[in-house]
């Protein structure tokens, strides 16, 4: 796979922009299927092949010990209690599961949002 030349903050607002509109629920028009946080959204950087490899543009944010998880972005710590993707699909909590994600990306987004922005002042 070539290495991905999509910006972070690019991807990260496209993610949340998906989940705001409501991108992972039950649509009335398509006969439902379990869908998976990041991996099945358009905006995930390795969507549709699922094929995650170090060249993922998310693996910044992954633990180095769970780099090599088959779904690498499903182990990014999303809150201070340390909950994961992993962890929230497992509980079955689709709502919470959303609600961390958007919480963890307007968090990353504001934070790149602010580091571009000293950087411009800098120059």
């Amino acid at each position: 796979m070539p290495e991905d030349d999509r910006d972070l903050l690019d991807l990260l607002k496209s993610e949340l922009a998906f989940i705001e509109k409501g991108g992972y629920g039950r649509s009335v028009r398509t006969p439902w299927e379990p869908t998976s946080a990041f991996q099945d959204s358009p905006s995930c950087p390795v969507f549709p092949s699922h094929s995650h490899t170090e060249e993922c543009i998310l693996m910044s944010f992954v633990p180095p010990e769970c780099r090599t998880e088959s779904a690498p972005c499903h182990h990014i710590p999303l809150n201070e209690k340390g909950e994961t993707v992993d962890m929230l699909e497992r509980q079955g909590d689709q709502q919470r599961l959303e609600e961390a994600m958007a919480s963890w990306l307007r968090a990353k987004i504001a934070q790149l949002e602010d580091e571009r922005a000293r950087q411009r002042g800098a120059a």
